[in-house]
């Protein structure tokens, strides 16, 4: 079993030159410079009362707080945020609408494999009818179906390629879609996959919700929940600094923070993902890469990366660094780590050597939601007045509109093929606290990164994992 370096590492570009392209690069995240001017909403002051209280600006609140107006339009929702609409994992992320509510196949079927084939029918009509909703509350979010490009960079990713559930395709064929010199082979996904723009689709659905009457607050941060413990009929009071919200019902879609629900902080980490985007690339540039069909591109790595074409056609690099830090704490310190942004830099000139001289314009992080079943966990609490989800693990722009069908659906008390999901009824396995969090993650990283280097070849740690249902193949 070989023990080389990968070809990120053999063909690795000199230093000056990715210094020189990250020289000009700006800490900031292009989609929330690139939204326009966004709507904004006042804090909360006094007391309210509602019948649905979501907590939540990103996609999970939102999607929830708009679905549950047009299921009931004449339903009192409100929506309280801490910080601004979309600031967090929903304007950051790198804009991948897929249809998988399991974070792609092999992580589904191995874990829930007498209803995978039921997952896979609602994560499409899921994605379907996402997009019938951005065109019929006419959203613009630059909401295009690309398809989704994965491919192999090195020889044994060939054989994983092959065994794709998309279209196989050969060296010339994947060149020919995406030209990279680093491409041997790779594995299509023509229909499951789009892209939008993250910032614009947060605020557009923000304006969307507030023009169907959902009352929304910024800058309004939720520091207690309550209720009485007696049945399931009594209202839910939400404390912030300015004030509190009685509310009926309450959906909580507070992503990588911590929850509301004391019992679930152990159900997900924080983990640090680090982004790259280009300036626009010009005709001669964008040419010698083709890219004509503009659809999303992963590798096969296990430590793998994402890119995708904006719409002034620059390109966003993220991935393969996925940093955790002691004690699941998620700070603003950790988005700066010059190592990842060169790292991504270095990866990107190697990929598409063809563009040296191209600058990046803009550098950003942020905390992915991670859980142990590596895609989102769905509860209830307080006597069925409290829904919940998070642990999205990157994969959340459509799967949060699932799971606000899902809260949705639960604080009914309806009984839907949704709620029926083993999925959607069991909780993932927690993380342990700390300092054996911090060790297992660390270990396991360092274990996906020795099987990079070994041809794939899985160590005793990470076939453990596998076999207790914690394994991952990316």
């Amino acid at each position: 079993m070989s023990t080389g370096s990968t070809v990120y590492e053999r063909l690795a570009p000199p230093a000056a030159q990715v210094e020189a392209a990250l020289a000009q690069s700006r800490e900031a995240v292009f989609w929330l410079d690139d939204s326009g001017e966004r709507p904004s909403f006042e804090p909360l002051r006094g007391v309210r009362s509602t019948d649905l209280a979501v907590v939540g600006g990103g996609y999970a609140g939102l999607w929830t707080a708009v679905l549950a107006k047009r299921r009931n339009p004449g339903a009192r929702v409100l929506l309280l945020e801490a910080k601004t609409i979309g600031w967090a994992a929903s304007g950051r992320n790198g804009g991948f609408v897929d249809a998988s509510l399991t974070h792609g196949e092999p992580n589904g079927r191995s874990r829930w494999p007498g209803e995978y084939d039921e997952l896979e029918r609602l994560g499409a009509a899921n994605l379907e009818g996402m997009a019938s909703d951005i065109a019929d509350l006419g959203i613009d979010c630059q909401f295009e179906r690309t398809g989704m490009l994965e491919v192999a960079v090195e020889p044994h990713q060939v054989e994983w390629a092959s065994e794709g559930s998309g279209e196989f395709l050969d060296r010339a064929a994947v060149r020919a879609e995406i030209d990279s010199p680093i491409f041997l082979a790779g594995t299509f996904e023509r229909d499951s996959c789009g892209l939008v723009h993250p910032g614009r689709l947060a605020h557009e659905l923000a304006r969307v919700a507030s023009e169907l009457g959902v009352e929304i607050h910024e800058h309004t941060r939720v520091t207690a929940i309550e209720s009485e413990r007696t049945g399931g009929d009594g209202a839910v009071t939400l404390r912030t600094d300015s004030g509190s919200v009685v509310a009926e019902r309450v959906a909580l879609g507070t992503n990588v923070f911590p929850s509301l629900v004391k019992r679930t902080r152990l159900l997900t980490v924080p983990v640090y993902d680090y982004v790259l985007m280009t300036e626009p690339l010009s005709a001669e540039q964008l040419a010698s890469v083709g890219w004509a069909g503009r659809q999303g591109l992963g590798d096969m790595a296990n430590q793998f990366h994402y890119l995708r074409l904006s719409a002034d056609n620059r390109i966003l690099i993220g991935g393969y660094d996925a940093i955790y830090r002691y004690g699941r704490r998620v700070r603003p310190a950790y988005e700066r780590r010059p190592e990842s942004h060169r790292r991504l830099a270095a990866h990107f000139f190697t990929m598409f050597p063809q563009l040296e001289g191209l600058r990046f314009s803009h550098r950003w992080a942020g905390a992915i939601d991670t859980s142990t079943q590596f895609c989102a966990f769905h509860g209830l609490a307080r006597q069925g007045r409290v829904a919940y989800a998070a642990g999205f693990t990157g994969l959340g722009v459509a799967a949060t509109r699932f799971a606000a069908e899902v809260m949705l659906d639960r604080l009914a008390g309806d009984t839907t093929p949704r709620t029926s999901l083993t999925m959607v009824g069991r909780m993932p396995l927690p993380f342990p606290p700390e300092p054996v969090a911090s060790l297992g993650i660390n270990l396991t990283r360092h274990s996906l990164d020795r099987a990079d280097h070994r041809e794939g070849e899985r160590n005793l740690l990470l076939r453990a994992l596998d076999k207790v249902g914690l394994g991952f193949d990316s």
